[in-house]
């Protein structure tokens, strides 16, 4: 990209989700809100992001904490009121915050009016909204296909009717089939709704799932096993993308279509960028994944890089979500989480930051009477801890558990240590944001010893930038990276041409 051309924010900033019911409780009922969100939005500022991706809020029974929506047009009372929603939207501009809303476009709410109307009759018209089909001559489902959370069929029988209809997820999360043109149009309308009220872009669920082959074929044998919506769902799909992709370049200004993407194949992840027209970013799930090793990690880099320009795109990293557990969890170690921070905000790509990965958070220890979530997910949902004092900043006893050492690990307790994980991330997005090679710049893979991953990043017109990672838990003698220091896993500079000690990472002007 030529020095001073001027690229759309999403490909050069860093966005930050939050997952509201954990975030921040204005009101005392245990369950974070807007109010409570907008009251901390200056955190994610100081912090350096550029956007934040808000998950939903929408009315909702909450059978999915969320993700089973009854209304796309207004805001559950759990979480606040339209109101609630515009001063999100305001301060957050204020504070130079793009905002980005989740949208569920596959499936809604068995609650919405939509499938109330649909199951009142197949002669409704809501009914062909819906995926609906006759029993199997045996009286089995119409497919082979899986739903997510249990090894259940994806299809559940309405005795009125006698007929199945489809949910990839839960009974309560009906599928909308997207070949029904009044389908597509309902959703555009519901974009058209939050992009007027100042919504900068759009997080789309599972948005490989949408484009359905009308015939719904069993699912082959190596897929048969799987939850159904780890799977593309056919050619129209594309097709759906593209129409989702002319929403949003109809409305002015830059407004950002993200795609959960969530395959293992890359190469479709890159294609539902179609050539420009699909997806603007498609989270990359296959590094989501991947294990913290330097090998694997170079596979998945260059993998990267040797699909995403041809379409003119490049990827969108996220090492932690409200999905899976996170990374500190994962990886073991405060020490790899911190040379994880290094590798997600200097590696080529949009990355995001889940909100509390900041912190250090690890996953928190749910014991059975407090379990809430049918995916088992509730460990990496717990609260953020703002405070040092017992309740950690939270008015009341929160719907799930505080991650472990929350006293130590909040947001006040770590502010202004420059040995705490929050300051190590400041430094880093202060960093990524003032460096033009970090953050605009392209990347070639170094030779680098075993264990160690290695990168430069070059941008027109500024300072090259070398990246050193150790994935191992010894000093690597042979990786004696060499260049003026600019950050990394230390607070301070290393001794000049030393050795990259056990999980450090440098970054370097070369």
């Amino acid at each position: 990209m030529p020095h001073g051309t001027a690229l759309p924010w999403w490909v050069t900033g860093v966005a930050y989700q939050i997952y509201p019911r954990s975030f921040a409780d204005s009101d005392g009922d245990g369950v974070g809100d807007l109010r409570g969100l907008v009251a901390h939005l200056d955190h994610v500022a100081d912090l350096g992001a550029d956007a934040v991706w808000v998950s939903p809020f929408f009315r909702s029974p909450m059978a999915d904490f969320g993700y089973d929506v009854a209304d796309f047009r207004d805001v559950d009372p759990l979480f606040g009121t339209l109101a609630d929603a515009d001063d999100l939207i305001s301060r957050a501009h204020e504070l130079g915050l793009r905002v980005v809303f989740d949208l569920v476009p596959n499936h809604t709410s068995s609650e919405h009016p939509w499938f109330r109307a649909a199951r009142s009759s197949p002669r409704d018209p809501h009914r062909d909204w819906y995926v609906w089909r006759d029993p199997r001559p045996d009286g089995s489902p119409p497919n082979n296909w899986r739903a997510a959370f249990a090894d259940e069929p994806a299809w559940t029988l309405d005795p009125a009717s006698g007929q199945y209809y489809l949910h990839l997820f839960l009974p309560e999360q009906p599928d909308l089939d997207w070949n029904h043109p009044s389908v597509p149009a309902e959703i555009a309308g519901v974009m058209e709704f939050w992009m007027a009220r100042g919504v900068d872009g759009f997080r789309c669920d599972v948005i490989h799932c949408i484009g359905k082959d009308p015939e719904l074929p069993d699912a082959p044998d190596d897929l048969a096993g799987l939850p159904a919506c780890l799977f593309d769902h056919g050619p129209g799909t594309m097709e759906q993308i593209r129409f989702l992709r002319r929403v949003v370049d109809g409305a002015p200004g830059e407004r950002l279509l993200l795609g959960e993407t969530y395959v293992f194949d890359r190469e479709r992840i890159a294609g539902y960028l179609g050539d420009g027209d699909g997806l603007h970013l498609g989270f990359d799930i296959p590094a989501l994944h991947a294990p913290w090793d330097a090998a694997a990690w170079r596979a998945e880099v260059a993998s990267a890089l040797e699909l995403y320009p041809p379409r003119g795109g490049q990827p969108a990293w996220v090492l932690s979500n409200h999905d899976v557990p996170r990374h500190r969890t994962r990886y073991g170690t405060e020490a790899r989480a911190r040379a994880a921070a290094v590798l997600l905000l200097t590696v080529w790509g949009t990355p995001t930051v889940y909100a509390g990965e900041e912190l250090g958070l690890e996953d928190a220890e749910v014991p059975p009477d407090r379990v809430v979530d049918p995916g088992g997910r509730d460990g990496c949902r717990a609260p953020l801890p703002w405070r040092r004092a017992a309740g950690h900043g939270w008015p009341a006893e929160p719907w799930l558990p505080f991650p472990p050492d929350a006293r130590a690990r909040s947001v006040e307790a770590q502010r202004d240590d420059p040995a705490s994980m929050l300051e190590h991330y400041r430094r880093l997005l202060r960093l990524r944001r003032a460096t033009p090679a970090l953050h605009r710049g392209d990347l070639r893979l170094l030779d680098a010893p075993d264990g160690v991953l290695a990168y430069r990043r070059t941008a027109d017109g500024a300072d090259p930038v070398e990246v050193w990672i150790n994935f191992t838990e010894q000093e690597v003698a042979g990786a004696r990276p060499v260049g003026k220091w600019l950050g990394g896993t230390r607070v301070g500079p290393p001794e000049a041409g030393s050795p990259l000690g056990p999980d450090e990472a440098r970054i370097l002007s070369a």
